[in-house]
C-alpha cells in the first residue's frame, strides 16, 4: 500500500482574500441604489501613489465577494466598516504591485493563457450551449466572453506579480517575521475556530502482506519457458521484440523490457548481482528474483549508473495459491495474537520484495486509504488484529493483509495543542507582512476618501 499523508491546514488570512478567476453566476443585488451609482460609481475613494480606486473599483471587489459566497453586511455601519477593510486590502495590494514596477517583477501573457484557457474550458462545460455561456456572463456583469478573458487575464496577472514579488521580498529578508505571544496564538486559534477545516478520521496501523506463491510445477514452467526465450535471443532473436511478446513486466513490455539508467540499490538482490556484473551487450542467464524468471540484458554502463533490458516470466497463480496464502495469514494472525513479536514474524512472512510498508505510524485518513482497506477497517477497534485481500494488478491474483489497528481518531475539531506552531508561525508572518505593508504606506501617497463628501473642493484625508 502506498501511503499518502494528509496535510493539516488553518484558515488563516494572510493580506485580505486573494482575487480569484470568477464563474458566471446571477449578479447580486447592487449595494447601492442604481441612482446612486449613476452619481458615484467615478468617484475616487483612495489614491495610492498616482493610481486612483475609483468607487467602481470597490464595488466590483465587493462583487466579486459576493460571488464567492461572501454577504455584505446590512447594517450601514458593518457596511462601512467591511467598506474599509475592501480598501484597504486593495491599497496593500496596489502598493505590493507598485513595489513589483520597482524590482522589475513581471508576469507575461505566454505564462497566464494556459491557466485563462483551461479555467474558461471548465466553466463553458458548465452550459449545454454558447448562447447559454454568453447570456449567464451577461447577467453576471462580465460582459461577453472575450471582455471575461480579458478581465481574468489581469485578475491572475495582479494575483501571481503579487505571489512572485511577495517571495522576493522573502528570498532577500524583506519581510521578517513578528514576534507573537502565547496569548495573541489562543486568540487568533479561537477567532478562526468556527472556519478551520474538520479533522479527518485516521488510523494508524502495522500489516503483514502475503503474497500467494506458485507451486513448484509453476516454476518448472515458467523457467522452462524462459529458457526458451535466451535460446532464441542467442540464435539472434531480437531482445526489444522478444521483450514486447512475453515479458510479464507490465511497466516495461511496451519499451521492450528498457529499465533505464538506475544506481545500485535500486533493484532487489538477486537481479543486483546480473546487473551490475555483466558487461555491456552480454546476456544473463535465466535466474529467479521474488518476481519471477529474468534475462538481462547490460546496454550501457556509466559512472555509477547502469542501463539495462530485462524480460520477465512470472510463474502461473491460481486460486489454491491464494487458498494457500489465506491459511498462512490465519496462522500469522493466530501466532501474532498469541504474542509473537510482529518484527519476527513480518521477517519471516512479508512481502518485501514489493516494498510494501509494514509500520504506518503517522496518521493515515480513512478516505486516502485504498477501498480494500477502508472496508477492512471499518468497525474495527484499536489493537484488532485482522485479515483481508487487496488486489495486485501485476499478478492477477490478490495478496492478504494481516493488520493491527493501532490507533483510531474519529476526527473532529481541531485543538490549540495540534495548531499552536502553526497558528503562532502564520501570525508570525501576518505580522511581519503587515509591517512591511505599513512602512510601504509611510513611504508612499495613501489617501482613504471613503468618507469625503461628495461635493468639489473637499480636502483630502490621509
Amino acid at each position: 500500500m502506498n501511503r499518502n499523508p494528509f496535510v493539516l491546514s488553518i484558515a488563516l488570512a494572510l493580506v485580505g482574500a486573494p482575487l480569484a478567476a470568477q464563474q458566471p453566476k446571477p449578479a447580486p443585488p447592487p449595494l447601492l441604489t442604481a441612482g446612486q451609482q449613476h452619481a458615484s460609481l467615478d468617484r475616487i475613494v483612495a489614491i495610492v501613489g498616482d493610481q486612483p480606486i475609483t468607487r467602481f473599483d470597490l464595488e466590483q471587489r465587493m462583487l466579486q465577494d459576493q460571488q464567492r459566497g461572501v454577504k455584505p453586511p446590512a447594517d450601514s455601519a458593518e457596511l462601512h466598516t467591511y467598506e474599509m477593510q475592501t480598501i484597504n486590502n486593495m491599497i496593500d495590494e496596489e502598493l505590493l504591485l507598485q513595489k513589483a514596477k520597482e524590482l522589475k517583477v513581471e508576469v507575461p501573457d505566454n505564462e497566464l493563457n494556459s491557466a485563462v484557457d483551461q479555467q474558461i474550458r471548465t466553466i463553458k462545460a458548465k452550459f449545454t450551449t454558447e448562447s447559454e455561456f454568453r447570456t449567464e456572463l451577461a447577467r453576471a456583469g462580465l460582459g461577453t466572453p472575450e471582455e471575461y478573458r480579458r478581465m481574468l487575464v489581469e485578475q491572475m496577472r495582479r494575483d501571481e506579480t503579487i505571489k512572485r514579488v511577495m517571495g522576493k521580498l522573502r528570498e532577500e529578508s524583506k519581510i521578517i517575521p513578528a514576534n507573537v505571544t502565547d496569548s495573541e496564538v489562543v486568540e487568533a486559534f479561537q477567532r478562526s475556530r468556527a472556519s478551520l477545516p474538520r479533522k479527518p478520521a485516521s488510523v494508524t496501523f502495522r500489516q503483514i502482506v502475503i503474497a500467494p506463491k506458485p507451486t513448484q510445477a509453476a516454476k518448472d514452467l515458467a523457467r522452462a519457458k524462459a529458457e526458451s526465450i535466451l535460446a532464441e535471443i542467442k540464435r539472434g532473436g531480437d531482445f526489444a521484440l522478444l521483450a514486447k511478446r512475453e515479458s510479464m513486466d507490465p511497466t516495461t513490455k511496451e519499451v521492450g523490457g528498457d529499465l533505464g539508467w538506475h544506481r545500485r540499490g535500486d533493484f532487489v538482490l538477486e537481479f543486483e548481482r546480473w546487473v551490475w556484473s555483466l558487461p555491456p551487450g552480454e546476456l544473463s542467464p535465466v535466474f529467479e528474483s521474488p518476481f519471477g524468471y529474468h534475462i538481462v540484458r547490460v546496454d550501457r554502463v556509466a559512472a555509477g549508473e547502469v542501463k539495462a533490458r530485462h524480460i520477465l516470466i512470472r510463474p502461473k497463480l491460481d486460486s489454491a495459491d491464494l487458498v494457500r496464502a489465506h491459511v498462512e495469514a490465519d496462522t500469522v494472525a493466530k501466532l501474532w495474537k498469541a504474542g509473537m513479536p510482529f518484527d519476527s514474524l513480518a521477517k519471516k512472512h512479508h512481502d518485501y520484495a514489493a516494498k510494501e510498508e509494514t509500520s504506518i505510524l503517522d496518521p493515515m485518513t480513512r478516505d486516502s486509504l485504498p477501498e480494500s482497506y477502508q472496508r477492512a477497517f471499518a468497525n474495527k477497534s484499536p489493537n484488532d488484529i485482522f485479515t483481508f485481500e487487496i488486489p495486485d494488478p501485476q499478478r492477477g491474483i490478490p495478496k492478504v493483509v494481516v493488520a493491527q489497528l493501532l490507533s483510531a481518531n474519529p476526527g473532529g475539531e481541531y485543538e490549540l495543542k495540534e495548531m499552536r506552531e502553526m497558528v503562532r508561525s502564520r501570525l508570525a508572518d501576518e505580522g511581519g507582512v503587515r509591517r512591511y505593508l505599513d512602512g510601504l504606506r509611510k513611504r508612499a501617497y495613501v489617501s482613504i476618501r471613503l468618507d469625503q463628501p461628495v461635493a468639489r473642493g473637499s480636502s483630502s484625508s490621509k
